[in-house]
């Protein structure tokens, strides 16, 4: 009897090994890996270059350490292999922390890898391990696998000392948000803004491998995201007690971000008048803009979407529609998540797009297939208006079928070059405001 192949069209994620690109965005941290020729540059390709150009970063792409195991390690094992592009790694880069990171074969062979990670450690080398084959899940999964053996293997068992305002913030992924490094900066600037120390961990604004140490003494934990994080915060409270807050929403303008800040500030207990004078001065900020534009939002009706699809991330679905329906006034049609949501998760999410307004809710549908997500979109009762659809490079050509408007906003994005745009905050409403509405004009004639 045959046996069914599922092919998944249009991928816009990557398998666990992807972590590799969580390590790179941690300042002077190295990624080892212990998998077959081609993972490494392949990664890469997909999660650098498709993420907007982004580059190598430090010590990236082709230059990350791989042992590039053949059917001779599969026979007869890959640890002296291993031990081998250790040792050539520490001759060659400067580093501050070294990860290991395992693929399939590496997986399967049942290779020790913890074992010879320890002897490096027992010398007093920064240095953990991740089992992070393909197999196990998606660059989603890897990625928290990785924090986990960042945390377990080198932050350890130190004993928290607990310093009130400082926070921990577990958000949006490296590399898989192509807007990540403006995206963590907005995040760390209001979180300053209101009065707290943040560990932000990943990016230009973090302080590399010393912010790291300091996880344990932070106040709490903050998830900033629909569901990616969770499973972190609750091993950090396991592990050293810290509690969390989980704000599933990405907060983009000045609604939602408000929203957030209060709260936080809430949560945290910190000083309400200071609170609300920052977010007073952001308010007033960002509605002068939307006020000084108001003529043409209002008057400008030639060629204006009127109905908006997301195909991207629970992150940005959730946080982008909650914008667009309270902010700027588009309706939405169906909202395709595409990063494969764990079930248990599944419902929180729907219960969001059922009361994205008082009055508006949307349909999400969970969907990792492109071509199965195209195929709704042709049957959706589009009637006369144009469809505004924010998504991947995959989606172009079915925006131009449907004579719609579209943003390459998802992964792969190799339709604009990204540098430190970012979506999130008051700033990040007016630039995705900008986006949308320059898209749009660019169609005028």
């Amino acid at each position: 009897m045959a046996k069914t192949v599922n092919i998944v069209e249009q991928p816009r994620h990557y398998c666990a090994l992807g972590a590799e690109q969580s390590v790179l965005a941690i300042k002077k941290a190295i990624p080892i890996i212990h998998s077959g020729p081609g993972c490494g540059i392949k990664l890469h390709d997909g999660l650098s270059v498709a993420s907007g150009y982004q580059g190598i970063g430090y010590s990236g792409g082709s230059s990350v350490p791989c042992t590039n195991t053949t059917e001779r390690e599969v026979v007869f094992g890959g640890e002296n292999r291993l031990r081998q592009v250790i040792d050539g790694s520490l001759k060659v880069l400067k580093g501050d922390l070294f990860v290991v990171l395992t693929g399939c074969t590496s997986d399967i062979i049942g290779d020790d890898v913890g074992q010879v990670v320890s002897e490096y450690k027992d010398r007093g080398i920064p240095i953990v391990y991740a089992e992070t084959g393909g197999f196990k899940g998606s660059n989603f999964k890897g990625h928290e696998i990785v924090i986990k053996a960042i945390i377990d293997q080198f932050v350890g068992e130190k004993k928290a000392q607990v310093k009130k305002g400082l926070v921990n913030v577990w958000s949006v992924l490296p590399y898989q948000d192509s807007f990540w490094t403006g995206n963590l900066m907005e995040i760390k600037k209001l979180l300053q803004g209101i009065g707290l120390e943040v560990n932000i961990l990943f990016g230009t604004e973090s302080n590399g491998v010393d912010e790291w140490k300091t996880i344990p003494d932070a106040q709490f934990n903050l998830v900033l995201s629909p569901w990616v994080g969770l499973n972190i915060a609750k091993h950090l409270e396991e592990k050293y007690g810290t509690p969390y807050l989980h704000y599933p929403v990405l907060p983009i303008g000045a609604r939602e971000t408000s929203k957030f800040l209060r709260t936080v500030a809430e949560f945290a207990q910190l000083d309400k008048k200071k609170v609300e004078e920052f977010i007073s001065g952001e308010e007033k900020r960002f509605y002068y803009y939307i006020e000084r534009s108001l003529d043409f939002f209002i008057e400008f009706r030639y060629d204006m979407a009127d109905r908006f699809f997301n195909i991207t991330d629970s992150f940005y679905t959730l946080g982008i529609s909650k914008f667009l329906v309270n902010e700027l006034g588009i309706v939405p049609g169906e909202q395709y998540i595409t990063d494969d949501t764990p079930e248990e998760y599944r419902g929180e999410i729907e219960n969001e797009f059922e009361h994205l307004s008082e009055s508006v809710s949307s349909k999400v549908v969970f969907e990792i297939d492109g071509g199965k997500i195209h195929e709704r979109l042709r049957k959706y009762p589009h009637g006369n208006y144009k469809p505004l659809i924010l998504g991947s490079s995959w989606d172009k050509d079915i925006a131009s079928e449907l004579n719609g408007f579209w943003i390459n906003i998802s992964l792969p994005v190799m339709h604009r070059l990204v540098l430190n745009r970012g979506y999130i905050g008051y700033d990040g409403g007016l630039t995705l405001a900008e986006d949308i509405y320059s898209n749009i004009l660019a169609t005028y004639k």
